[in-house]
């Protein structure tokens, strides 16, 4: 809005007066100031003022004597003399009118015929016909307004034109406004204004005329306003306006700026207001505020605001010729000053052509930049990069020279010149175009032979560990490698933005990097004399020399050149804290790759070399030796924890290329299994645990690791007695914890399990205070509590003694468990006179588990120590089975046939792999099945046991007649007392064992039951153990089976479960059972029939009775066997005749015979003939057998 440029406008501080309507500033304004204010003044002099205290009442005294000399006064207070009310009916009626007959309608009600133009008009009237002059002028332009659908237009107006009577039609104009404020909003009034010519001037009098209304009327121009303002007339009018707005009230500018963004309207207002504001507050060494706001555009979190001032950029370069009066030129060229402003010269390469041929080539064309200059100047890059890479801005030419001059500047050495030199490397890479001529690119090339060179001396200074020194190695490794995205990347993240860089234009930078600065060999080398990061944790960003090892441990480059990195590795992973940095895991990945596979075919030796166990040792040293293990400690948590992953990574990698490696004639070290014994993976791995959130992936992945080559650390039931160790009955234990417990030493508990023989009472106190103790702080006392088990096997040694070591044994295990394991087996063995015992290792017992259940055979009637003797055995089963697999991954390619034997036999090359998997598994199911025979043999009593009358059949029928039968109390005690024995104890641990076993490997239970075992724990393992039942899917199959022993255990084994299971399956089963014996009947010879029926006629009670449809074959059944009996002995005796008349009258009418079957003198009777004859036996065993199924269905009735 030129035109208003020779215009007076309200100052700042006059317009400040009127707010705060402080009447001594009003009185300081001069004639000119005052007059723009009177009619706000004249209506407050003269109308009823809302507060009626005294300080107002002398003001208001103040106001009128200040008018009083004014002569402009007069005209204003006749304007305030009209009926607004019938003006306001008049201009609704006008209003009406138009939109009836149109807006282009010349028809008025508020003004009658004119006979002169406006100015003559309003010259010539008096104040009402100039206050419709004026309204009825303005109601047509809002009018317009609205009808034109957003399209702006430029209406010529006499009124709003005149110089002579600008003054008086504003009077007019405010006066309007204030007395008809429904019929003119005031929002819609500016709307209208900025379609006049000097609309600018008017809005800002009426905005001062009525101060409360400023924030309405520039949000309101906002919102109504364009989303590109300096792309047509009405956007840079309506710009100019609020700019007019805003220099007279610039405390409210900024929030007028918000408002801008917070619309996405007119970003040339808010880039304008940002350099009044520039101007208004100049800052020497601070970053500006034109420089903070568009960076807070373009890098925001908000990506409608960004595309938005993109746009707005994008635009503003499109237009053929910018010219100063254009806000992206204005905003371009203070930001060009800025930066000019904080270089330490003003030569630049241009100048440096023209200059003396005698100057120097290699000397900076700038000194170092000034320390209260760097943030600055690290805004500004960052900038300039948001305006090149997100908004599309094209660098002029003087731009371009100035940034390269900028970034090539040497900072001095703080942490912000630190980011400083990262940023403008980075900005380098990103745009490659600011480099166009050779001198420039000479100019560089110095730079960063600048950066080599003081890459260490910055970081010693400057105290930053991730400096600008590692991300040049890591850059050189990405354009050696060809990995251009991976430096994409890294230069958006350094940024801190995502701008595209096309990876083409990296091309000249790559070719300087890999063939001028860093050759690979120079990087390799570099890398290795890099010291390590002190206390590398994700704490600690930045790109740090460990991203630099692991890209050049990816390609290769170490075992390339021949440079060992083993010891850098090392000395990272001991340098390291919680929480755990995520490049270490890949890290260690790598270089385990990097031992095991070589860098190419042709060179087979070209690999990394492994930690040594020496080293290991080192880091596990205070671990490993038990006491004070959180005190002092030389190595952090992280860095066991990082090694323990190391180790069983190699391993695991080891064994996964173990053909491979073969296949090249290389066999890698492999750790020994001393090194892994003396490792407390246990302890570590609940270290871990304890601190997952901070070790992020770690815990997790040595977990893996574990389940894998190490299942017998990862028990189900360790890991739920873990939690009930450390959970809140732990925390309540460790408050009741008292010095006294604190006090005794290993020494001491010695002393009293010597002294057990003779009192207990020492003992017991001692161990009952180490309860309260934590696992870690019991492994001092492991060794004396296992060597001393022994002596707990002696008769008169309390129970409680017993379980409170179990328990201590079970802590224990939570932290040492493989050690912990072959100190109980060597102290359990049995005690031999003149027999040396053998001291068992680690490795032994893998062999072999079953040693385990070599051990004193009183352990198997001490229910506490056979519960420790369980978890170990189950524990070795485990071990043994990854033992062996790993054993047979090393040593694949011994039994894998030469390429000599191999030719012609196509096909048959995997043959030995198969023999072998197939010997393994065949081993491992002769170790569980040998290990559940010999559990099953412990149920069984003993001689003496026996003797006392205690067997398992007595004692299951003791469970069921306690629990099911109503028998007298006496005989209710005697069940008890047998139940609560110790074999009774011991059978059910080996049942919830074995239960585990069968769930885990079902061909287990399978393999047991076809080998058979003694009958008489038949109601124990059908009973004890709930996994069973699985037994019913291979029994057809046992039945099948051509020995008669495997078909009498098969029957009565389903005779038990039938009883426990009566399912469908176990019916058809039964079934089926019953059908082999008849068929049997027909085929078997006398001597083994009678061997047959015999032990399996009492099965088929347990038959009739889980499945009473089964009685009408049975019986048959019976009968016939009965029959061919009788046919056998017919030519011997006639008395087997009436057994058959008896049975064939019992199958017809039972409950007839019901109360003879139960006479005892009856059955005695029934059994004293001819007993000595198999047959004969064999049918007072059918007519048992008969009369039991009968007495069994009629009490059942």
């Amino acid at each position: 809005m030129t035109e208003c440029t020779s215009l007076q406008f309200v100052s700042p501080f006059a317009f400040e007066a009127m707010q705060k309507v402080d009447v001594v500033r009003l009185a300081s304004l001069s004639d000119p100031e005052l007059r723009l204010l009177l009619p706000c003044l004249v209506r407050m002099a003269l109308c009823a003022p809302a507060d009626q205290s005294q300080s107002w009442a002398q003001d208001k005294k103040l106001i009128l004597r200040l008018l009083s000399g004014v002569e402009a006064v007069n005209s204003i207070v006749a304007l305030l003399s009209v009926d607004f009310h019938a003006l306001e009916q008049d201009a609704s009626k006008e209003q009406q009118l138009r939109h009836k007959l149109g807006g282009g309608s010349g028809e008025s009600i508020l003004v009658s015929q004119l006979q002169h133009g406006l100015t003559l008009e309003f010259e010539h009237s008096d104040s009402p016909r100039r206050l419709r002059l004026v309204l009825s002028e303005l109601l047509a332009i809002m009018n317009k307004v609205s009808e034109s659908n957003g399209e702006f237009f430029f209406k010529s107006s006499e009124l709003f034109e005149s110089p002579v009577y600008l003054e008086e039609a504003a009077d007019v104009l405010c006066i309007l406004q204030a007395e008809l404020p429904s019929l003119l909003p005031i929002v819609d009034v500016a709307e209208a204004l900025l379609h006049v010519r000097n609309g600018a001037w008017f809005l800002c009098l009426l905005v001062a005329n009525v101060p409360d209304s400023f924030n309405e009327v520039c949000r309101g121009l906002i919102k109504n306003g364009e989303r590109q303002d300096e792309e047509s007339l009405g956007g840079r009018r309506r710009t100019d306006a609020l700019r007019f707005l805003c220099k007279m009230n610039p405390s409210q500018a900024l929030k007028v700026r918000g408002m801008v963004v917070e619309e996405c309207h007119l970003p040339g207002l808010g880039v304008a207001l940002t350099l009044d504001h520039t101007k208004n507050e100049a800052c020497e060494d601070g970053v500006s505020d034109l420089v903070c706001f568009v960076s807070g555009l373009l890098l925001g979190t908000n990506a409608k605001v960004r595309t938005w001032f993109g746009t707005f950029i994008r635009n503003g370069q499109q237009r053929k010729r910018e010219t100063s009066s254009s806000v992206l030129w204005q905003m371009r060229r203070q930001l060009l000053l800025e930066l000019m402003g904080i270089l330490p010269t003003v030569r630049s390469t241009r100048i440096v052509e023209e200059a003396d041929v005698e100057m120097e080539p290699n000397v900076s064309v700038y000194s170092g930049l000034k320390e209260e200059h760097v943030v600055k100047a690290s805004a500004l890059l960052r900038l300039y990069c948001a305006l090149m890479g997100i908004a599309g801005l094209k660098p002029t030419e003087e731009e371009a020279e100035q940034l390269l001059q900028l970034m090539t500047s040497r900072p001095p050495a703080t942490p912000a010149g630190v980011r400083f030199v990262s940023l403008s490397f980075c900005m380098l890479l990103a745009f490659s175009t600011l480099v166009s001529t050779p001198e420039q690119e000479q100019l560089m090339v110095v730079w960063l032979s600048w950066m080599i060179k003081e890459e260490a001396y910055f970081e010693s200074t400057s105290g930053v560990s991730a400096s600008f020194g590692e991300m040049l190695l890591l850059v050189a490794m990405y354009f050696h490698s060809n990995q251009l995205s991976a430096i994409i990347d890294l230069v958006c993240s350094t940024l801190g933005m995502k701008i595209v860089i096309k990876p083409s234009s990296l091309s000249r930078m790559k070719t300087i990097f890999t063939q001028e600065i860093f050759t690979e060999q120079v990087v390799t080398a570099h890398a290795v004399r890099v010291p390590v990061t002190s206390n590398l944790s994700a704490n600690i960003t930045g790109f740090l020399p460990i991203h630099c090892i692991y890209q050049l441990l990816r390609s290769r480059s170490f075992t390339k050149h021949k440079v060992s990195i083993k010891d850098w590795i090392y000395r990272q992973l001991c340098e390291t804290s919680t929480p755990l940095h995520p490049q270490l895991l890949p890290l260690i990945d790598v270089y385990i790759n990097s031992i095991l596979t070589p860098a190419s075919k042709s060179n087979p030796e070209a690999t990394n070399q492994p930690v040594t166990e020496q080293e290991i040792l080192n880091i596990f040293q205070e671990v490993i030796g038990g006491d004070n293990i959180r005190l002092n400690q030389r190595f952090s948590i992280t860095a066991q924890l990082l090694v323990l992953y190391y180790i069983l990574s190699y391993e695991e990698a080891l064994l996964a290329n173990t053909k491979t490696l073969a296949a090249m004639q290389r066999k890698p070290k492999s750790y020994s299994s001393s090194l892994m014994d003396q490792i407390p993976i246990k302890f570590l791995i609940r270290q871990a645990q304890g601190l997952q959130q901070e070790l992020g992936g770690l815990h997790s992945a040595l977990l893996r690791l574990l389940a894998t080559n190490y299942p017998h650390l990862c028990i189900v039931d360790d890991w739920i007695c873990e939690e009930e160790i450390t959970g809140t009955d732990a925390l309540l234990r460790r408050m009741l914890l008292t010095n006294n417990a604190k006090n005794h030493s290993p020494k001491q508990l010695q002393e009293a399990f010597s002294a057990v023989p003779v009192s207990h009472t020492q003992v017991m106190q001692i161990i009952e205070h180490l309860t309260l103790l934590s696992a870690s702080e019991l492994i001092p006392y492991a060794e004396v509590l296992t060597s001393n088990m022994n002596q707990l096997l002696n008769s008169g040694v309390p129970r409680r003694i017993l379980q409170t070591v179990n328990k201590l044994w079970m802590v224990l295990n939570t932290v040492m468990p493989r050690r912990l394991w072959v100190m109980t087996v060597n102290a359990l063995q049995p005690s031999i006179k003149f027999v040396r015992q053998q001291k068992y290792t680690q490795n032994d017992l893998m062999i072999d588990p079953l040693i385990v259940l070599r051990c004193d055979q009183r352990v198997h009637r001490c229910p506490p120590l056979m519960d420790i003797t369980l978890h170990m055995l189950n524990g070795y089963l485990l071990a043994s089975k990854a033992y062996l697999s790993a054993h047979l991954k090393e040593t694949a390619e011994q039994d894998r046939p030469s390429q000599n034997n191999t030719i012609g036999l196509v096909g048959q090359t995997d043959a030995p792999e198969v023999t072998r998997e197939e010997l393994k598994n065949a081993l491992l199911a002769a170790q569980d099945s040998a290990a559940v025979q010999i559990l099953l043999e412990i149920c069984l009593p003993t001689e003496e046991e026996k003797a006392k009358g205690v067997n398992p059949d007595g004692l299951l029928r003791n469970v069921q007649s306690v629990i099911t039968t109503s028998t007298p109390n006496k005989e209710m005690e005697e069940g008890e007392d047998n139940l609560l024995c110790n074999l009774r104890e011991v059978q059910c641990l080996i049942c919830c064992l074995l239960h585990q076993m069968y769930i885990a490997d079902p061909n287990i239970a399978k393999l047991v039951h076809f080998q058979g075992y003694p009958c008489e724990l038949l109601p124990l393992t059908v009973a004890g153990i709930p996994s069973m039942h699985i037994c019913l899917d291979f029994i057809p199959e046992l039945i099948a089976q051509p020995e008669l022993e495997k078909q009498i255990f098969a029957i009565q084994l389903l005779s038990h479960l039938c009883i426990q299971y009566a399912l469908p399956k176990s019916l058809s089963v039964a079934r089926l059972a019953v059908n082999v014996m008849g068929t049997l009947l027909t085929v078997l010879t006398q001597a083994k029939r009678y061997a047959f029926f015999m032990p399996t006629l009492p099965s088929l009670v347990s038959f009739c009775r889980a499945f009473p449809p089964l009685y009408e074959d049975i019986m048959s059944l019976l009968i016939q066997i009965g029959q061919v009996c009788a046919s056998d002995v017919a030519t011997q005796t006639r008395d087997i005749d009436p057994i058959i008349t008896r049975l064939q009258q019992i199958k017809e009418k039972p409950s007839g015979w019901s109360r003879i079957c139960k006479d005892p003198a009856y059955k005695n009777g029934s059994r004293d003939t001819g007993s000595m004859d198999p047959d004969v036996q064999l049918c007072h065993c059918i007519e048992s057998t008969v009369i039991e199924i009968i007495n069994m269905s009629v009490s059942g009735i």
